[in-house]
């Protein structure tokens, strides 16, 4: 087994990680990531540099027993470390691995670098035109052999959701807003009073309720109801939640519904994973697979090193 140190790199935070064959030994969390160098700044490259060498340092590793450094995500956007274009779909684990870019950055670590590009679907038509970074590399990190022809749902700020055929290649995918709006609509409106992030629990009945209210009624009436349960029903706190994450989750789930594929593949945070599975089991036909949290946490290191280790 080799050593490599892994980069995920977000809009906001980034992720450092030591890692030993597949197995994530320590991971070291930057709170800065692209937006920081927006204005031209240097403070992310400096924060990674010196993340590599704590990890270096407190494990005792010397020249050579790192492998390479395996970045993907927004870290090779125009505000990253390496600006790559993307991959064009129809893609797969080989048209990544074919399409990697290795560099030495010599101000920020003598170990080479290997960049692994996100992917785009092109097209004339609005819809049919979308791009993703480091979706890629958490993809393939939870992707099994037996999961075939399906859906795959990937909970974030920019929730994806992407087709793949049987080969594992990805067709086409698209992207929501998930969970910005969460945090922006519980934060930044008249909701904020009805809505409380922290609740941990679930109320499945309100849950439905709220997808269903949405799918029948509308987006903008639906979401404002929160208020409404609370203020005129005495809504608890989890049945106000559950029923305002149904609301905000009921544009993936029509996506999700109206998908060819049968079988969904569901990653991301618990709250939002398990809310989806239990919501496509309530309102669908489709055969839900939930990933494990463990395999959620290591999936873009994981996935990076796959790539880079493919083989024909």
């Amino acid at each position: 087994m080799r050593y490599y140190i892994t980069i995920d790199g977000g809009t906001t935070n980034t992720r450092v990680s030591l890692v030993l064959g597949e197995t994530v030994i320590e991971t070291v969390k930057i709170p800065l990531g692209a937006r920081a160098s927006m204005d031209g700044g240097t403070a992310l490259r400096m924060a990674i540099r010196d993340a590599i060498r704590t990890l270096c340092d407190k494990h005792h590793l010397k020249d050579g027993d790192v492998c390479r450094i395996l970045a993907s995500g927004m870290i090779t956007s125009e505000f990253g470390l390496c600006c790559l274009p993307h991959t064009v779909a129809p893609a797969g684990i080989r048209e990544l691995h074919e399409t990697m870019h290795e560099t030495v950055l010599t101000d920020v670590s003598e170990i080479p670098f290997v960049f692994i590009r996100g992917v785009k679907t092109v097209g004339t038509e609005l819809y049919n035109v979308d791009m993703m970074r480091g979706e890629e590399a958490e993809l393939y990190g939870i992707m099994k052999p037996s999961d075939g022809n399906c859906l795959y749902v990937l909970p974030g700020s920019h929730s994806k959701l992407i087709e793949c055929d049987g080969e594992g290649r990805i067709l086409r995918f698209s992207t929501m807003l998930t969970g910005e709006m969460i945090a922006s609509l519980s934060s930044g409106t008249i909701l904020r009073d009805a809505v409380d992030l922290s609740i941990s629990e679930c109320d499945e009945t309100r849950l439905i309720e709220g997808c269903r209210y949405a799918l029948e009624r509308g987006f903008s009436e639906a979401i404002f109801k929160t208020r409404v349960l609370k203020n005129h029903f005495g809504a608890s706190k989890t049945e106000a939640y559950s029923f305002f994450l149904g609301v905000v989750l009921s544009p993936e789930i029509r996506s999700i519904i109206n998908a060819a594929p049968r079988r969904v593949v569901i990653g991301g945070r618990a709250q939002i994973k398990d809310a989806t599975a239990r919501l496509l089991r309530a309102l669908s036909e489709k055969e839900v697979v939930t990933v494990s949290a463990e395999d959620v946490d290591a999936s873009s290191a994981r996935g990076a090193i796959r790539i880079y280790e493919y083989t024909v």
